[in-house]
């Protein structure tokens, strides 16, 4: 993976994907107070604390200064932070999708816009050959956002994630640079 200096800003056409901060934090964790979060996703905690907010935040930061990942706040154009996005680096050449939205703003197309934004920083500016997401097969609506950003399905991995002390098969998707 390419090495930039300074955290990227890229504009959407609604939204801003920035660097994520401290004053995120409060609305990050008020977000993912809801179960639901940790029911569709691999790493969210539930209850969800201030502490792992920070955490977090400071994972991001420590990806970014040893260039194996790019988290990104989701921000309306008033600089909100709405949600999250990032890509990380598996083996220099691909790189791992990932996101989660406020459920506020639930069904209106921005994380399939930020995800549009997100690929083509990761080919253009990253240089990857590939991008890949997986999903929860229980989190159908993740596989449509996959499939509206030109993803297509790779493989079913049987057993491929452990959350509290079960396995969960997911779906791979994958996109790549030519």
């Amino acid at each position: 993976m390419k090495k930039l200096n300074e955290f990227p800003e890229i504009e959407t056409e609604r939204l801003v994907l920035s660097k994520l901060k401290e004053e995120d934090l409060d609305l990050v964790t008020e977000y993912l107070q809801d179960r639901i979060f940790s029911d569709l996703t691999s790493n969210i905690p539930f209850p969800y604390t201030r502490k792992n907010a920070e955490f977090w935040l400071k994972m991001s930061e420590e990806a970014f200064d040893r260039n194996t990942g790019y988290t990104f706040a989701v921000r309306n154009k008033e600089r909100q932070i709405i949600g999250a996005i990032g890509l990380h680096d598996r083996d220099g050449d691909k790189a791992e999708l990932g996101y989660w939205m406020g459920r506020p703003f639930w069904n209106k197309g921005y994380i399939t816009e930020a995800a549009k934004a997100l690929i083509e920083f990761g080919f253009k500016e990253l240089q990857f050959n590939k991008i890949y997401a997986t999903y929860f097969l229980h989190n159908q609506a993740s596989g449509r956002i996959m499939e509206k950003i030109g993803m297509e399905q790779e493989a079913l991995l049987k057993q491929h994630l452990k959350k509290d002390d079960e396995y969960f098969d997911v779906m791979m998707y994958s996109i790549f640079r030519k």
